[in-house]
């Protein structure tokens, strides 16, 4: 059964969040600052925090600059991932991704069911892996980010939590670029 090793000290993460919008301010963004209140309550570091509209190139090239940024961990985005012309997020995310975590929406989808029924069909969140950073996106409202935080990140992101987690395999994500 799932559950936190108490006696494993707790690890913090450095956590960058992006909000994709074409029309919210950071004084307006409820769904990045669910994200930033959660994981700064939970222990974990806010790297940085940047709202850029629904522009794929744009959101490729923020991604890729967390990911090569060393005081990044973890890169979550909110919004820009539903079905519509300027939804392209999860294309941006795929665009960068070395690998794609395939059951992270997979169990998303699982705990939206629980809460909004059928209509959780029409999210696409997304995670993965690019050059030992992790990117997750979530769809923008603040429920989405509370239900994606309170039933899967929370606990991968703990160091703690058992049988396994995110944290524990950090320093081997980028094994493969060190091979000669």
């Amino acid at each position: 059964m799932a559950q936190i090793d108490d006696g494993k000290a707790f690890i913090p993460v450095r956590i960058a969040v992006l909000t994709v919008s074409d029309s919210r301010s950071l004084s307006e963004d409820r769904s990045g600052q669910v994200l930033v209140d959660r994981l700064e309550t939970s222990g974990h570091v806010l790297a940085d925090r940047k709202i850029l509209p629904d522009e794929r190139d744009q959101i490729a090239d923020q991604l890729r600059a967390w990911v090569a940024d060393p005081d990044v961990d973890v890169v979550i985005s909110t919004g820009g991932t539903g079905l519509t012309g300027r939804d392209v997020t999860v294309e941006a995310h795929r665009d960068v991704y070395e690998k794609e975590i395939d059951a992270f929406g997979t169990v998303f989808t699982i705990v939206s069911m629980q809460k909004i029924g059928t209509s959780a069909i029409q999210s696409r969140a997304t995670g993965g892996v690019a050059g030992g950073t992790y990117l997750f996106a979530l769809p923008g409202s603040p429920g989405a980010c509370k239900d994606a935080w309170d039933e899967i990140l929370l606990k991968q992101l703990d160091y703690r939590h058992r049988p396994c987690n995110f944290v524990e395999i950090m320093p081997r994500l980028d094994e493969h670029l060190r091979r000669k």
